[in-house]
């Protein structure tokens, strides 16, 4: 399908005051259909095609470490195919981020396809925002389902009111911070909160520091989902706390100066 035909996601939506009110005390919610049945269907292939075209993880399941078990992960699609940027840069969705951050205006920090394997492990518990040299708790992740899914194939799992805590632990997605990260969890009491299904369409969204983790797929299908990560517009970059944030101000940021604020050809403003 040629972008002509694709339909807009630039019309606003607005969000239930429940939704923006249950964000802001768990740092997550789940907000129904933000996409139509029908504009899924014509958006599902678009993104499936790019992430099959653009993934470079050749290696079989079993060879790969928890990380690479986790999911397929192909990052700012947006960047090279055009019918993917027509979603990734939506009105729609950056509305919806503004609106439950309550903040006037959003920028891309990057897209992710994050796509679970038949079989796929565990996403281990983590806080996105590990990754991330910002100064703000304004950033926010969608993950959106492509297809319909249930708790067998890897739904998202939240440590309600987590995010309030900041940043935890200096560790990347790894067997290291699911264990941290479950003992933390449980020994603060965090009520975990997950849906039991999702339709695609659908889409959770959550705080960078809000602590989640998903179970294995097992189902015999792929979990198809997309990803994308908002930051508040007059967000700065912030000296790195590790390696990983340094990568993601080079790679994501253009390395625009450090106490600037995010606003390179890679971070457009969305509203």
């Amino acid at each position: 399908m040629s972008i002509t035909t694709l339909p807009s996601l630039d019309d606003i939506k607005t969000v239930p005051q429940d939704n923006i009110d249950e964000f802001r005390e768990k740092g997550h919610t789940l907000v129904t259909g933000v996409l139509s049945e029908e504009e899924i269907a014509v958006y599902r292939p678009v993104i499936v095609g790019a992430a099959d075209r653009y993934n470079t993880e050749k290696r079989k399941l079993e060879d790969r470490d928890t990380y690479g078990k986790a999911f397929l992960q192909i990052m700012n699609l947006w960047q090279n195919d055009e019918d993917t940027r027509r979603f990734v840069l939506a009105k729609r969705m950056a509305k919806i981020a503004a609106d439950l951050m309550g903040v006037k205006n959003v920028r891309i920090y990057h897209d992710q396809a994050l796509f679970k394997e038949p079989g796929g492990g565990p996403t281990p518990w983590h806080q996105d925002q590990y990754y991330w040299p910002i100064d703000t708790f304004n950033t926010i992740t969608m993950w959106m389902p492509l297809v319909d899914i249930d708790v067998d194939m890897g739904m998202l799992t939240f440590a309600s009111g987590s995010y309030t805590e900041g940043s935890i632990f200096n560790y990347e997605i790894s067997d290291e911070s699911e264990s941290a990260f479950a003992d933390y969890v449980k020994e603060h009491k965090f009520p975990i909160s997950r849906a039991n299904t999702m339709k695609a369409g659908d889409a959770t969204w959550h705080r960078g520091f809000t602590m989640h983790h998903a179970n294995s797929n097992n189902s015999n299908k792929m979990r198809e989902v997309m990803t994308i990560i908002y930051v508040a517009d007059g967000a700065r970059i912030t000296p790195y706390k590790n390696d990983w944030q340094k990568n993601d101000h080079e790679k994501w940021l253009m390395g625009v100066p450090i106490g600037t604020e995010i606003d390179s050809e890679l971070n457009p403003k969305l509203l």
